[in-house]
């Protein structure tokens, strides 16, 4: 298996202009996958999480830790993550320093206290103890002009939502200010960052070749303000022996095939969090599943957790989907759209179960822009890889596609946000779901070769089917939202009161009425 990349991830997302019809982001550079993990666990690396007593005191924080030097990066958030049943907020600052000895300073400057009822863990994780030996007279000159964002991370309600789509005209602004306002922004990515890297940071002096990979929503720019962090542990990120040395390490035997060895591995590691790693919580083992993973909550990060080891697979997944996203601009928004539509109206859940989810919704989307000579096939993608671009995960599953996208040609498709809307919903209201498969890899239906009522090829393990447990039913409530909400967007200018846009395709109850008029019109 190739070296993986490891380090970070940031949301590039350009400018646009006021006209709804001609909206477009500036150009942004391009950045590979692999570099901007590299980037977020650089900044993670150098970054502290200082928990207040009050909001008002984050002046006090900056102020004191300006001492050690420069920062990056500072904003204040609140943690809600519910603990022994109960519901504590915690206000906590995180800062970012600009140089790792500045971070290293700032450790070395704090202490622990009550010794004698604590394990004394070391991490960038720490309480700010207000006293009058706290304070710093004069701030560093170059942390002058610094600002620190208040509530980075809240997740705005359905009212809040709705308010802000209400001010808008057009549905395709109405697009990007739903992207704008529910995506992943920089704090929440910082926040899952810090949580991967703490973690490795715990297991590093018995494994210095260990890393923890955060992968799906947090990473592959298709992730929603207060989504989930799923991450893997991989024990030994350089696997190649070398050939050259006398000098080999005494180990103990271990297989990851073999479910007990893992099962074995994952308890140890679930125990040791649990008991020394500071605002991890409520921790559960979820051993018998397929992939044995640990659930928890990162109390001090406001992240609820889901630990793997060696999910190799997966993390290509997200590479694939956030090279995807960086084609074109308007990939993000659109997903963004269908999938809060699909929640609004109660076709998805959180709770998993014979109904389509956000992933499946997903890749729908990306399959529909294929159509639309938006997006390329992954075939086309593989056609182009260079040797560079060779990867193989868990042993067999080739993940062999073009890396660097600026190599391809640009779409000439200018279609606007709404019109893509539309045709998606079209689309899939006429797609032969009996007979036809939704291939990414192709990019163009192909006939199934097993008889599920939805059937969407998994993108890298190309013979198995991710939709494979949504059920005849739940494929035919589907159906039937894509033909009302294709009603909806095509007879939004010959209604006489004036169009809600999204709003109208966000209501369960306006929906149910528009397909009742639509009946009684045709009669």
């Amino acid at each position: 298996m190739s070296t993986v990349g490891t380090e970070g991830f940031a949301t590039l997302d350009g400018a646009r202009s006021k006209s709804a019809s001609t909206v477009s982001p500036k150009a942004n550079s391009y950045i590979v996958y692999d570099e901007l993990l590299r980037q977020r666990k650089a900044e993670a690396s150098r970054s502290i999480i200082v928990q207040v007593q009050k909001e008002n005191l984050c002046d006090d924080v900056l102020l004191y830790c300006s001492q050690f030097g420069e920062i990056n990066k500072i904003f204040h958030y609140t943690s809600h993550i519910i603990e022994h049943s109960q519901k504590e907020n915690k206000d906590l600052v995180f800062i970012e320093f600009k140089d790792e000895k500045h971070f290293e300073a700032a450790l070395t400057a704090s202490t622990h206290a009550n010794h004698q009822y604590i394990i004394p863990a070391c991490t960038p994780m720490l309480w700010f103890r207000h006293t009058k030996s706290s304070s710093i007279k004069k701030k560093l000159t170059s942390n002058k002009q610094i600002e620190i964002k208040k509530d980075s991370c809240k997740v705005l309600s359905k009212m809040e939502i709705k308010n802000k789509l209400a001010k808008v005209d057009s549905i395709s602004e109405q697009i990007l200010t739903l992207y704008d306002f529910t995506k992943l922004n920089d704090a929440g990515t910082r926040l899952r960052f810090f949580t991967a890297y703490q973690i490795e940071r715990c297991f590093k002096s018995l494994f210095p070749n260990l890393v923890v990979v955060p992968f799906g929503s947090s990473v592959n720019t298709f992730g929603k303000q207060g989504c989930d962090l799923d991450l893997s542990l991989i024990l030994d990120q350089n696997n190649t022996e070398k050939i050259s040395s006398s000098l080999v390490y005494q180990t103990k035997y271990f297989s990851g095939q073999n479910k007990t060895h893992v099962k074995r591995l994952m308890e140890t590691i679930a125990d040791s969090m649990s008991t020394f790693l500071p605002g991890v919580s409520n921790v559960k083992k979820i051993l018998e599943a397929r992939v044995p993973i640990i659930k928890f909550d990162h109390l001090l990060c406001g992240v609820e957790c889901d630990l793997s080891t060696t999910n190799m697979t997966a993390y290509y997944m997200s590479e694939l989907l956030y090279i995807f996203g960086e084609m074109d601009w308007r990939v993000r928004p659109l997903v963004f759209t269908i999938r809060k539509w699909a929640e609004s109206i109660g076709l998805t859940s959180k709770i998993p179960g014979p109904w389509i989810s956000n992933f499946m919704l997903t890749m729908m989307v990306l399959f529909f822009l294929q159509q639309q000579h938006v997006l390329p096939s992954i075939n086309s993608l593989k056609l182009s890889a260079s040797q560079n671009d060779v990867r193989v995960a868990d042993v067999h599953v080739d993940c062999t596609f073009l890396r660097d996208i600026t190599k391809l040609p640009k779409t000439k498709n200018t279609d606007s946000l709404e019109k893509l809307l539309l045709d998606f919903f079209s689309y899939y209201s006429n797609f032969d779901f009996s007979a036809k498969a939704i291939s990414l890899n192709m990019g163009k239906p192909v006939l199934k070769s097993e008889n599920h009522p939805l059937y969407i090829c998994n993108p890298l393990e190309v013979n198995l089917n991710v939709s494979r447990i949504v059920s005849i039913d739940s494929l035919h409530r589907l159906v039937l939202a894509f033909r009302d909400a294709t009603w909806v967007l095509e007879t939004k200018k010959e209604r006489n009161h004036e169009s809600k846009g999204l709003l109208s395709l966000f209501s369960k109850e306006s929906i149910q009425k528009n397909w009742k008029e639509s009946k009684k019109t045709a009669r």
